[in-house]
């Protein structure tokens, strides 16, 4: 009997990895039949200890399967942002990412894959491989609809005291902005627009928020051109014979975790 799992690609900071393991509880406690594999990147940086609650997920969760990516090294940067880092090492990962996915599409259907906000490389693997793949944003929608606004302010960062409008959200100082998304002379800034123009092109986003907490950061989503597309987890529409009424879909927000 073919087994069917969902593929989930997570950063390698804790706190994204215990999100993407409440994701996976959540897919099954509506999709029993379903198997949850998670993929996970070793740094070579300290991003805490994750082997402890890795081994404890596994004993209590037998339908959760962790997949560990090869090793790889970093090549020296003197970026002062730890994103860059994170950003920098998923994108090298995307080799061992194509790979993962082939072995075990050998062995099980791979029904979806759902990647972190950080792993903006692996969408066109999941594209590429027929996978419905979706973005797992663990951020409220105020935080998405930030992102996803960014680049058409992108020109207008260099006077700490302007405020820039962003639809659905208050206006923001530039000087209370991220720093990542500020520094221009970095790659991290590359990445951040990278993922913000990458989002409404795969199947859907994930936001861990609900329509009722923010109504008016979901109103600016969905006047976007370009609409990124929110389905909701109490039926969550994660398999590849959903993928034609997913496509008419605009936004997948879920219940908190």
């Amino acid at each position: 009997m073919v087994k069917h799992t969902v593929v989930l690609y997570p950063s390698p900071a804790i706190g994204h990895l215990i999100s993407a393991v409440e994701l996976g509880k959540l897919i099954l406690k509506h999709h029993p039949s379903l198997s949850i594999t998670i993929l996970i990147t070793t740094p070579p940086y300290n991003t805490g200890s994750t082997a402890p609650y890795i081994k404890y997920v596994s004993h209590t969760c037998p339908l959760i399967h962790f997949y560990y990516l090869p090793i790889i090294n970093l090549p020296s940067t003197n970026s002062p942002h730890n994103e860059t880092l994170a950003f920098e090492l998923l994108r090298l990962n995307s080799p061992l990412v194509h790979q993962a996915l082939q072995s075990i599409s050998h062995n099980s259907t791979v029904q979806s894959f759902i990647i972190d906000s950080f792993c903006t490389p692996a969408l066109d693997i999941g594209i590429n491989l027929n996978i419905p793949t979706f973005y797992f944003f663990t951020s409220g929608i105020s935080a998405l609809s930030h992102l996803l606004y960014f680049p058409t302010h992108t020109k207008k960062l260099d006077d700490q005291d302007t405020y820039l409008d962003f639809p659905g959200l208050p206006r923001i100082s530039i000087s209370d902005m991220p720093k990542p998304m500020l520094d221009r002379t970095d790659k991290v800034h590359e990445f951040i627009l990278s993922t913000a123009t990458h989002m409404p092109k795969s199947q859907g986003v994930i936001v861990n928020s609900f329509e009722s907490l923010e109504p008016r950061a979901l109103k600016a989503i969905y006047r976007r051109p370009l609409c990124t597309k929110i389905l909701h987890l109490k039926d969550p529409k994660l398999c590849k014979e959903r993928c034609t009424e997913i496509k008419e879909e605009k936004l997948w927000s879920i219940d908190p975790l």
